[in-house]
């Protein structure tokens, strides 16, 4: 399993995501991370799994931290 890190929130509410040693993309949604994990090669990777994952180092605020 890749190391996963979703970083705080930017001022435009997006928030940096890594996968592995690669920046995957700005996600702006927890849909956002569960494509970018797809495209890293997780295809059954669920909206639950990432609000729940221990695996995801989740920086400067939870699944629930998305400013609007």
């Amino acid at each position: 399993m890749p190391q996963v890190i979703v970083y705080p929130p930017a001022e435009d509410g997006g928030r940096r995501v890594r996968v592995g040693a690669s920046f995957a993309g700005m996600a702006y949604t927890v849909i956002d991370i569960v494509e970018f994990l797809r495209a890293a090669g997780m295809d059954d990777v669920e909206p639950e799994d990432v609000t729940s994952a221990g695996w995801i180092e989740w920086r400067g605020g939870g699944p629930a931290a998305w400013p609007s």
